[in-house]
């Protein structure tokens, strides 16, 4: 007997093997469906490398999975819904009650938040060290501290961290090591490879790379850390999306192309506003001369387009005209997009003196970014 018209609009279409593209395919679903009752009971001794429920796995989050863990030189990857969500993860993955953390000032803002008002009420403190402190590190581990944070260069003000001799000292104390790497991305440093235990990425930022999604990952090289962070993830029910995790693929296709045409005008802008009145210093380790540019050396393979400025003493409504009279740039507060981005620090946001701007450059002619600049410039000069 035919199918009546209800029942064939709801039964699936038999997949086409016939059919093969370039891209990953995509499948959306919440609901895994399974051929026995033997594998619907047993599910989850699969939990780890197979399906069980969408939350915890879909192909497409296992194939960008795996194309994470092997960029950064990993065994494994577990991808999230946004950069935040994986420094929270990898902090409750770790710490417990009466455990302590050490967390570089010049973190992402919103994970020093997290230690400041998530774990403080689970009892885990946290000790925030200067960002220039890595050789002095070791006088900061305390018999409690579980997890040393690293963010090479920051994402504000740019400091560079000696990655292998703080991770050393960590290990030599018992404690793990987690690297924030959003600004570099794995194609231009391995911060596993560097001693890092947990590489943290925000893949909104460069993996992405056109501003239309929000996700994070974190890559290890050790089976129970990656049990742990995948244990933690379900009780906390962290799902990432089929269509963003598609995105990231194919973002990740074109990321090398997008990461030397940024860098490579981020360097000529960044000379040039280093040659201007206002300017006192420009943050970009990549530069002959800036600060933690022997670090970036020895540890990077290469750039990205994000780097900070130092403006010279000026009034605050100058400041502002010259943000708001950028063409080129929008007002944002995220980095590695198509589009240029530009970031203004609140006062006191830094150590640093002077007020901080930052630039992430995307992928419009460096020679009209720079003409953008000069005209806005003029709301800085005098003043």
């Amino acid at each position: 007997m035919p199918l009546r018209d209800e029942t064939v609009a709801v039964k699936p279409i038999e997949d086409d093997e016939a059919f093969r593209g370039l891209s990953e395919p995509l499948a959306r679903a919440s609901t895994v469906v399974f051929d026995t009752v033997d594998a619907f009971l047993s599910r989850h001794d699969r939990f780890y490398d197979g399906y069980t429920y969408a939350l915890y796995g879909h192909p497409a989050s296992r194939a960008l999975e795996r194309k994470v863990a092997a960029l950064g030189h990993g065994t494994h990857a577990l991808v999230v819904p946004s950069g935040l969500a994986a420094i929270t993860l990898v902090y409750l993955a770790t710490l417990s009650p009466g455990d302590h953390v050490l967390v570089p000032t010049n973190a992402y803002a919103p994970s020093r938040d997290v230690c400041t008002r998530l774990l403080a009420r689970l009892r885990i403190s946290a000790s925030f060290y200067g960002a220039s402190d890595g050789a002095s590190i070791g006088s900061l581990f305390r018999p409690q501290t579980r997890l040393l944070w690293v963010e090479s260069p920051g994402s504000m003000t740019m400091e560079m961290q000696d990655l292998p001799a703080m991770a050393a000292a960590a290990h030599a104390r018992g404690c793990l090591v987690a690297a924030d790497n959003s600004w570099a991305s794995a194609l231009n440093c391995k911060p596993l490879s560097l001693g890092a235990d947990f590489v943290v990425e925000a893949l909104s930022k460069h993996a992405g790379g056109h501003g239309d999604l929000v996700l994070g990952s974190v890559a290890v090289s050790d089976e129970p850390l990656f049990r742990s962070l995948k244990d933690t993830s379900r009780l906390l029910g962290y799902g990432a999306a089929p269509d963003d995790c598609w995105l990231v693929l194919r973002g990740l296709a074109t990321l090398s192309v997008r990461l030397r045409e940024q860098s490579a005008s981020a360097r000529r802008i960044a000379e040039w506003l280093g040659r201007q009145e206002a300017v006192a210093e420009v943050l970009y380790p990549p530069l002959q001369g800036a600060r933690g540019h022997a670090l970036w050396q020895r540890q990077f393979t290469g750039a990205s387009g994000v780097f900070s400025i130092v403006l010279r003493s000026a009034p605050i409504a100058s400041v502002h005209k010259f943000v708001e009279s950028l063409q080129h740039f929008a007002i944002g507060a995220s980095f590695g997009c198509h589009r240029s981005l530009v970031c203004p620090t609140p006062p006191g946001e830094s150590d640093r003196p002077g007020r901080i701007i930052r630039f992430s450059i995307g992928l419009e002619h460096a020679d009209d970014l720079l003409a953008d600049l000069e005209q806005a410039m003029r709301h800085l000069r005098g003043s």
